[in-house]
This record gives structure tokens, sequence and C-alpha cells, in this order.
């Protein structure tokens, strides 16, 4: 059964995304790079939307876990869910003024099932400039900019994917004659299948939680999986979620139909 958290306190959560993704908005034009010591980009903005967002949900649910891709939080075995963040989802992208990136805060149960979300895209949308995902726990409905989501389209046989940048090496186009889109942030990968109609399935590369968990949340609501090529489940297990390591080889996303259709004509090269 899915968790259940205090409506008025998403609500004020779900704002304060919002008003994050609004500055970092606000300060893109004169953003400077950095770099990780592991050569990923960072920027000032990943560090205090970062901080930002982990001081409301301390302040909102204190008996909860954070795993963000910025701040290393302590881990409570005995805590009822989980909020997943990635203050900036395609910091390369960002860092260099594109539109595709995302404020991506996902929460999972005790369980670790991605169960909630709240993605923003300050500069992406559907026809118009914003887009707001938002999946409370326990919700009959996707909002998009508080409508609900409608999921549209046939997605069984997939003639328009999404794909990671550095993707395309591993797989097998052979027998893949349909296009391909790359929008360099993971969350808005994942998401495509789900919001946009002739979007059908993602294919994405070995990354982080906070990159896939709340996109991955949003899939579950609409009925889509997640799964490895090799046709192993998605999970996420101690190396993922409490080591911060990357899942190990490329996921297939949508419906079981598309996914044995992802499977079969665009495997893994070997």
């Amino acid at each position: 059964m899915s968790i259940s958290l205090d409506k008025s306190k998403l609500d004020s959560l779900a704002e304060e995304v919002r008003a994050c993704g609004a500055f970092a908005r606000q300060v893109q034009h004169d953003i400077h790079r950095n770099y990780k010591s592991d050569g990923t980009v960072i920027t000032e903005t990943d560090l205090e939307v970062s901080r930002r967002i982990l001081y409301m949900v301390g302040r909102l649910f204190p008996d909860a876990n954070i795993i963000s891709e910025e701040v290393l939080t302590p881990w409570k075995d005995d805590a009822p869910c989980t909020f997943v963040l990635d203050p900036i989802d395609g910091t390369d992208v960002y860092s260099q003024g594109l539109p595709s990136w995302a404020v991506a805060l996902g929460i999972m149960d005790e369980n670790r099932v991605p169960v909630g979300a709240m993605i923003d895209a300050p500069r992406w949308g559907i026809g118009c400039d914003e887009l707001f995902v938002r999946l409370d726990p326990g919700s009959p409905d996707v909002t998009i900019n508080g409508q609900p989501l409608v999921l549209r389209g046939d997605k069984d046989v997939p003639r328009q994917i999404t794909m990671g940048a550095a993707g395309q090496r591993h797989m097998d186009f052979t027998n893949f004659h349909g296009k391909v889109r790359t929008f360099g942030s993971s969350i808005i990968h994942m998401l495509s299948p789900a919001i946009y109609p002739h979007f059908e399935a993602c294919v994405n590369q070995p990354c982080y939680v906070w990159d896939v968990l709340s996109a991955h949340a949003v899939l579950l609501h609409e009925g889509m999986l997640m799964e490895y090529v090799d046709g192993e489940p998605f999970v996420y297990d101690d190396a993922f979620v409490l080591e911060r390591q990357p899942f190990k080889r490329p996921v297939y996303a949508g419906t079981r139909a598309g996914v044995d259709f992802l499977r079969k004509n665009l495997p893994v090269r070997y």
C-alpha cells in the first residue's frame, strides 16, 4: 500500500520546488561551470537549490530519509519514506544555457518503491514555457501544470524514443528504424513516454538514483515499467540507494509490449 503524506505539507514543498525552478531559470544566463572530482559539471545553482529543498523537506518531514546528489545525509532504517533530490537534472545542458533541465524530487516508500514526484522544468513544456509534474503518494492522478495527465498514443510499438547522450554507443540500431531524441536530462528522457503522445519509450544509460526515481514514479503510476536490457527487473538495492553507485547496464522504459519490442529490435551491442 502506498504511503500517505500530509497534503498541505506537500503543497508547501511543491511551491518550493517550483520557486527553485524559477530561481534556476532566472540565473541561468550568467552561470559559471565548475567540475567535481569525477569530471561532472556542477554550478552554484545546484548547491543553492539543494540547500533550499533539503531544508524544506527536513522541516516538513523530519522523520523521512533524504538522498541528494550534492549533500550526503544520514540514513534511518525506520524512516517511513525517502525523498530523493536532483537539484538540477541536466546540469551540463543547464550550464550551457540550453532548456532541457529540471529540478527533480522523487519519493519512495519504505519498500523502496517510487511513489511520488515533483518535477519542475521551467524552460520545457507542452506548448508552454513551464512543465511542472506532480504525483503525491497515493494520489489517483499525475498532474501536469495542475491538470490531470491523460496518457495518449499507442505506446506498444516504439517509433520514437528518447535516449541519454552517452547511450547510443551501447545499442545496436540495425533493426530499429524509428527516431531517437536526446535532450541531456535523464528525468525528461524518462518522462517523455508518459507525457508526450508521440514518444513511446526510453533507453537510459547507467546513472544514479536521483537521475531516475521521480520519473520512474510517474511511469509506474501510468502502468509503465523500467527494466534492464537483459530482462532483469530494476530494483533499488543498497548499492544504488545507500552506496550512491550508478546502476550497471542500460535500461528500457515504457509499456510491457514496448519494452519487449525494444529488447528485440534495439538490443545491446556486444
